[in-house]
């Protein structure tokens, strides 16, 4: 009985608060937070920008902010570096596109998305050629499928994850309709085999791919799916697809700043993302895209002729050499790498919260991130069984169950969190009330993601219990008003089209 007591006592003290208090002290990144605006509950519950009054203390305590996969918190550099560039254009106006200030570190506007291409590449992998900073994600995406979606009459499918982002469908469709096809035909998607966990491997999609290969153009497949938070193995399945001959695309959006990524090496031959998730760029903040080396070459020995050649692709006149740009001829001639494939002037003005962010990125590595995160992530899904299975033992019945996988190589920082039916909207009321953010998928879902950039084990201390007793309390709520629903697997066995 005492050696039991005494193994109680340590796992005790393994998932105590004085445990994550520890990790944080020993975490070699602890001190990003600092480069972070962090809301206050206060913050988060009142109707003003302003404060007014007085609150009490533990109102103006920090929100435990865990919601980096669908909008990352403002580092504290991006008032600064807006503010310098609106300096820069009061007092310079048009000649502020080709002027450098002594006191700014911000670029001339005409070279600032350069600048950003060459601080985002080392974050995916990338040459700064191969990196440009334009647009938003779809319109990129829109872009990207202009010049690598070629169909011919034999091979014009295109492959795509069934749970895709909304977005990723509606573009892949237009491009079939674009084309006079039907999307019903055009478009094969790769659904889960195994309902419960709403997961694809990467033996299922390469085995996608050996089916279809003869007839398809193109694929296009996250790199961190955003549903489940599933980490798609990109270098293995682009090289499957590039045995075949099969162009392979990526959405990154939930995987930049995420994940460590090797696009050159893995030989990826394009990609998109946003920047307004875990690289922190504000809302709908200008977006990025990868197009390998490989694509982006121009030929111009035969420009005396007036031939250039090079990728065909959708142009603008940013996208032309730079050398030549201002004598307004009508020969395009793009720039080398993904910078050519840019259309329009991108605004210098929604690249510079981009650029603090940036900076903060610049302190450390990727690797570092991604080691910081997996513990993160790794100590969430360990409280969070913990309580789980605390929770059979108290006359409760299991209340949720983690639907991202178990294995820390395939999966981001996110945690999808599938919730008995519903629980959802209870538990989300009290979460916002004691100031915790995430965000919800319905039915439910709920997505957890401590962004290890500001992010503290003590963040994730704190929200699992918050979250055990709001499951609690909501399920007893429930019972009592005669409004209890089925168990766990109810909806989630009837099958992936409920899900979705």
């Amino acid at each position: 009985m005492a050696q039991e007591s005494s193994l109680h006592e340590r796992a005790g003290r393994e998932h105590s608060r004085e445990k994550a208090v520890a990790l944080d002290a020993s975490d070699p990144l602890q001190q990003l937070r600092s480069e972070f605006i962090i809301p206050t509950k206060n913050d988060l519950k009142r109707n003003t920008l302003a404060k007014k009054g007085h609150s009490d203390q533990n109102e103006e305590a920090p929100s435990i902010y865990l919601c980096g996969n669908s909008l990352g918190l403002q580092p504290r550099r991006t008032p600064d570096v807006v503010a310098a560039h609106l300096e820069a254009w009061a007092t310079k106006g048009v000649l502020g596109h080709f002027k450098n200030h002594e006191d700014s570190e911000l670029p001339a506007f005409v070279h600032i998305d350069e600048i950003a291409a060459q601080r985002t590449a080392p974050i995916v992998g990338a040459s700064a050629s191969e990196v440009a900073i334009m647009e938003t994600l779809t319109a990129n995406l829109h872009l990207m499928m202009a010049s690598f979606y070629r169909p011919t009459a034999t091979k014009y499918k295109i492959i795509l994850e069934g749970k895709a982002f909304p977005s990723d469908h509606f573009a892949v469709e237009s491009q079939t309709r674009h084309h006079g096809l039907d999307p019903t035909d055009a478009v094969v998607l790769i659904e889960p085999t195994d309902r419960r966990r709403a997961t694809i491997t990467t033996s299922q999609i390469m085995t996608v791919i050996d089916e279809h290969a003869s007839a398809t153009a193109l694929i296009l497949l996250p790199g961190v799916q955003y549903y489940t938070g599933q980490h798609l193995d990109i270098s293995t399945i682009t090289a499957h697809a590039h045995s075949h001959g099969i162009i392979i695309g990526w959405d990154l959006a939930h995987a930049v700043g995420n994940v460590e990524l090797h696009l050159h090496d893995w030989d990826v031959d394009f990609a998109v993302w946003c920047s307004y998730k875990y690289l922190n760029g504000g809302p709908g903040a200008i977006a990025g895209l990868f197009v390998h080396g490989k694509h982006g070459q121009v030929d111009k020995t035969g420009m005396g002729g007036g031939k250039v050649e090079y990728r065909h692709r959708l142009s603008g006149w940013w996208g032309g050499d730079k050398a030549t740009r201002f004598q307004m001829g009508n020969q395009f001639v793009p720039i080398p790498g993904a910078a050519g494939f840019q259309v329009g002037n991108p605004s210098a003005l929604a690249i510079c919260p981009l650029l603090a962010s940036l900076e903060v990125f610049g302190l450390t590595s990727m690797s570092a991130i991604r080691k910081k995160s997996i513990e993160l992530t790794s100590y969430l899904e360990e409280l969070l069984r913990r309580s789980d299975s605390e929770g059979a033992t108290d006359g409760t019945t299991q209340l949720y169950r983690i639907i991202t996988p178990a294995n820390p190589a395939e999966r981001g920082a996110q945690l999808s969190i599938l919730l008995k039916p519903g629980l959802l909207e209870g538990v989300m009321t009290d979460l916002e009330d004691q100031g915790v953010v995430v965000d919800e998928r319905k039915p439910d879902v709920i997505r957890v993601a401590p962004a290890p950039l500001y992010n503290s084990f003590r963040d994730v201390w704190d929200f699992v219990n918050i979250f055990r007793l709001a499951c609690i309390k909501v399920e007893k709520g429930a019972v009592q008003h005669g409004e209890g629903s089925a168990a766990l697997g109810g909806t989630d066995d009837k099958g992936w089209s409920q899900i979705k």
